[in-house]
């Protein structure tokens, strides 16, 4: 290919200065000396072309293919229904048709989900990102194979630099219907045994008017209501622990609905005690009635009534009435009008001296069976005959003393049981043999009921701390009466504060303490989860994971610290992820707890018809009503329309690469002298010819 260029050796306006200077010149001398000074004017011409350096060019080029782009939308909406295999095999024609065009080179961007947050479907910052390297002027065309559901549309191309024709190429149905639950009011936190009130709604394309609403609490059942959809309703709900209470509301899925990923919303409710009402009755004064006292006054959150028994009723020691100062204990008002304003009773080195009548010890056996707490912090009273394990309480305590006190030094020590027990697992110390605290001076006897192990074992290997469930309440004996000396730092004490405040967490059926736990978490890192199993087991079932787009994985779990397994994995889609063990459920949500991928998940044509018909492109779906697949037709078209019923057009740019290139000067050199020469030599030929004429 030739061209004509010019490298002038003065600038552009000194040789426009010098051309006007010529042509006055050129004027004048035509005017006084007639044609013979057209020569003059020739060589004039000639000098000022020299100055402007023409030289001829000659370029070899070789054609290049143009781009055009194909943009596969694989966010969480495309995952629906039969969008995957539709998508595939749109994708996989495309690349077929593709390969018949010679001049085209076809670029397929992978548009997955954000990893980092609720960003939406973003197809246009995708194509940007991947064309940098592509000049605009090689792009013939762009085409999008998406349901539609785009989140990061522009008002134009032209915006992003791009001139070439969009085709949007439409995955799902036009006759979807679906059905989701859309939570209204969600209270993050609520205080434990009261009720709140969670508002939602039930929407749906397609469906029937009316829905039926499961309510489920920590996975357990709770309810069922049947309720009008898109109308607002109302649920009321009890907190019944501290901790997450997990509420999951599902709505009932339509017959051949679109997806049942969003026909289930999860509400993680912390559970916050307003106060922990703890009612401590210590039977008589001694060392360790201040740590109690200490350990429950020092907790903000803890609201404690005590008494301490200092005079039982049988004692006769002559002092009159009127000089006593001492409180009645007021056992009516305790154990019978407000027994069930307590979340804790703790009886410390109580022995049944008459002062509560075995109707109260009733009550309490009721307390405990409709979910109360009951702690026996026993001391050598426990295995006398006035013990507490000879009232109607034995049928709900762990273990029954057999009338011996073991004085003697000896280091509390968790068993095999209680090294897996969230209560005494990991104290501080006890990975040391023996453990690394101070000892215990003395314990009670005891043995524990069928199938209740001890958790700490102390002298001669006999029961220290034992737990039992009762129906809907939790009771644990402590046989021995010598923490205090931990508090007191006796041979550097031990960690007394961990071990009752972990007791008085199981007592109050905290999450954290549970011997059979599900739990799940993200950890920060990208989309990783991490899953903890505790189990007082020796192996752990494996954990199901149910994604968002309902694909199931199984995860074999790890162990970790003795009772507790763990696992991680790396979630495929943003949403709420089921885990099942068992008869345990645990939720986590990856990314925003409501994705907007999920919040409309209909395919649709019209959001992305401006900007496709703004550049001369086309909107249309592949779905044919017979339920096959139609791919339009690839064409190049270098003017007129570029869209028609059953074909989309592309618009080649020509371009190519230069693979070199040829420079001839034309005011350089031998040739040029000698025309400037031979132009000068006629002029002084002609010009002298006329004068001797003359």
């Amino acid at each position: 290919m030739l061209s004509l260029s010019f490298t002038p050796l003065l600038p552009w306006p000194a040789i426009a200065v010098l051309g006007l200077i010529v042509i006055v010149l050129a004027v004048f001398a035509v005017l006084a000396r007639g044609r013979t000074a057209l020569l003059r004017v020739l060589v004039l011409a000639l000098v000022l072309a020299a100055l402007t350096n023409p030289a001829l060019v000659r370029e070899d080029r070789e054609p290049v293919k143009d781009v055009a782009a194909i943009v596969v939308d694989r966010s969480g909406s495309q995952a629906l229904g039969d969008r995957p295999q539709m998508t595939d095999a749109v994708r996989a024609e495309l690349q077929r048709r593709f390969g018949a065009l010679a001049d085209i080179e076809p670029r397929f961007i992978d548009v997955p989900d954000s990893k980092d947050g609720d960003d939406g479907t973003k197809l246009f910052t995708a194509l940007s990102q991947a064309l940098a390297d592509v000049p605009p002027e090689r792009l013939a065309g762009i085409v999008m194979l998406t349901d539609g559901v785009v989140h990061d549309i522009p008002a134009s191309l032209a915006q992003l630099g791009i001139k070439a024709p969009l085709h949007v190429l439409v995955t799902g149905h036009p006759d979807e219907r679906d059905r989701q639950i859309k939570l209204l009011e969600a209270p993050r936190f609520g205080i434990v045994g009261k009720d709140l009130t969670i508002r939602a709604e039930v929407m749906e394309r397609g469906g029937t008017g009316h829905a039926v609403v499961t309510v489920r609490r920590d996975g357990e059942e709770i309810g069922r209501r049947d309720v009008a959809t898109d109308k607002p309703f109302s649920l009321n709900l009890r907190i019944e622990h501290g901790g997450p209470n997990v509420v999951e509301i599902e709505v009932e899925p339509l017959p051949g609905e679109l997806t049942t990923v969003n026909n289930r919303a999860v509400l993680p409710i912390e559970g916050i005690r307003e106060k922990l009402r703890v009612l401590l009755v210590s039977g008589e004064p001694h060392q360790g009635e201040r740590t109690w006292r200490n350990l429950l006054k020092s907790d903000a959150n803890v609201d404690l009534v005590h008494f301490t028994i200092l005079r039982p009723p049988e004692k006769q020691d002559g002092t009159p009435i009127s000089e006593l100062s001492l409180i009645a204990f007021p056992t009516r008002e305790l154990f019978v009008q407000k027994i069930k304003d307590f979340d804790l009773i703790i009886f410390d080195r109580y022995a049944n001296q008459s002062v509560l009548p075995q109707a109260y010890f009733d009550n309490i056996v009721r307390y405990v069976r409709e979910g109360g707490a009951l702690l026996i912090a026993a001391g050598p009273e426990f295995a006398g005959p006035a013990s507490l394990a000879r009232t109607r309480l034995a049928g709900i305590l762990p273990g029954d003393p057999d009338g011996r006190v073991v004085e003697k030094p000896y280091k509390a020590t968790p068993t095999q049981v209680g090294q897996r027990h969230p209560v005494t697992r990991a104290l501080p110390g006890s990975d040391a043999n023996p453990p690394a605290w101070g000892d215990w001076l003395r314990i009670v006897e005891a043995r524990t009921r069928p199938g209740i192990q001890p958790i700490l074992s102390g002298a001669e290997g006999l029961p220290l701390l034992a737990l039992s469930r009762e129906d809907k309440g939790r009771v644990a004996l402590l046989l021995s009466d010598h923490a205090w000396l931990w508090a007191r730092g006796y041979q550097e004490g031990g960690p007394y504060l961990d071990l009752l405040r972990r007791l008085g967490h199981w007592l109050m059926k905290e999450p954290a303490l549970e011997e059979e736990a599900l739990r799940a978490q993200t950890t920060g890192r990208g989309r990783e989860v991490r899953v903890e199993r505790q189990t007082m087991a020796d192996q752990a079932e494996p954990v199901t994971v149910t994604g968002p787009t309902g694909k199931v994985t199984t995860l074999t779990l790890k162990p970790g610290e003795p009772g507790l397994f763990t696992a991680t994995f790396d979630a495929e889609t943003l949403g709420l992820h089921t885990l099942r063990s068992g008869n345990l459920v645990a939720f986590v949500s990856v990314g925003p707890a409501n994705p907007r991928e999920l919040a409309d998940v209909f395919s649709d044509t019209d959001r992305l018809k401006a900007v496709a018909d703004g550049s001369s492109g086309s909107v249309r779906r592949v779905a044919e009503a017979g339920g096959g697949i139609q791919v339009p037709r690839l064409a190049l078209v270098r003017g007129g329309r570029l869209a028609g019923s059953d074909w989309i057009g592309f618009r080649p740019s020509d371009s190519a690469s230069i693979r070199g290139v040829e420079v001839y000067p034309l005011a350089l050199g031998l040739a040029a002298l000698a025309a400037l020469a031979a132009a000068l030599l006629a002029m002084w030929l002609v010009e002298g010819r006329r004068g001797r004429a003359a």
